[in-house]
């Protein structure tokens, strides 16, 4: 296909890691991770973050609390915390490092082998990234099942359930993961037109061909 070049495929990657980690971002921040409310009190909704609680009632709005003690907080809220903030930095870095290697960006022009390099590395990163942000978020998932079908707790008592936050944080490992993916097969794509017998295949040798010959023929 003629759209299917590297340059082509090493966009939709940085497209593609770009939109994760803006997600893994907004999943980070957003109090929705998971969501209780009560059948003795339905006009309450209570939402639960990484960073503190919030209650939505109809009369007041809603009202958000930051947690007052780390250290007081459950051992997988503490882990998914640190995690989620690795997987920002490295999903950072990992554009920085992928758009730095792009075809056509003028930077570290004339070194190939840079640019291939601080492609893998993107890829790599973006990998991390997408690691990083699954980890945490299944993690909270499989606590809030265990703590939901806990049969100490009596029925009445309200029980933790996913958050809109959950599904987004999946969304967003997904994506960082195959975004650092298709930086692999952008750099497996330039590498094979790069091969002896493929060079005069690649559009740009075909552009020149075609340049020479309407030269020559005037």
């Amino acid at each position: 296909m003629v759209f299917l070049t590297p340059l082509m495929m090493q966009r939709a990657a940085l497209f593609v890691t770009f939109g994760g980690l803006v997600t893994s971002l907004i999943t980070t921040f957003l109090p929705l991770w998971k969501t209780m409310n009560s059948d003795l009190n339905e006009v309450e909704n209570w939402y639960s973050g990484l960073w503190h609680t919030c209650l939505y009632t109809e009369e007041v709005g809603v009202q958000c609390k930051a947690y007052e003690s780390t250290m007081g907080l459950p051992m997988d809220l503490q882990i998914s915390r640190v995690l989620m903030l690795v997987s920002v930095g490295t999903g950072a870095l990992a554009l920085l490092a992928a758009f730095s290697g792009l075809e056509g960006v003028a930077m570290f022009v004339g070194r190939p082998g840079l640019k291939r390099r601080l492609l893998i590395l993107g890829g790599v990163l973006s990998w991390v990234s997408g690691l990083a942000t699954l980890a945490p978020v299944s993690l909270v998932a499989y606590t809030t099942v265990v703590d939901f079908w806990d049969e100490g707790l009596p029925d009445v008592v309200p029980r933790w359930e996913y958050g809109e936050a959950m599904f987004s944080g999946w969304f967003a490992g997904l994506a960082l993961a195959v975004g650092g993916s298709l930086f692999f097969v952008a750099v497996c794509m330039a590498d094979y037109d790069r091969t002896p017998g493929n060079v005069t295949n690649s559009p740009q040798a075909k552009h020149r061909t075609k340049h020479y010959l309407k030269t020559e023929v005037l």
